[in-house]
């Protein structure tokens, strides 16, 4: 099982898309603590939305889905059904 996740961070007004088969609580103290990437520009991430799926391949083509809409635009749609 993977997860597909979304984060924000107020600190730079930034979101962060990315997929896990860690617990999204595992993942977030990865970015949080230890990681030198994209996410080791702030310290306050928080878990926006998480999608559960079956495998690594849909996980991938769901974290590029939404990096192609927008998290933003991608979390509008969501709310609006």
């Amino acid at each position: 099982m993977f997860s597909v996740y979304i984060l924000f961070s107020e600190q730079i007004h930034k979101f962060y898309v990315g997929h896990t088969s860690l617990t999204i609580h595992e993942r977030l103290k990865q970015h949080l603590y230890n990681h030198k990437g994209f996410t080791s520009k702030a310290r306050d991430w928080k878990i926006i939305h998480s999608i559960k799926v079956e495998d690594k391949t849909k996980a991938i083509l769901l974290e590029i889905k939404i990096k192609k809409r927008g998290a933003k635009r991608f979390l509008n749609d969501i709310a609006s059904r």
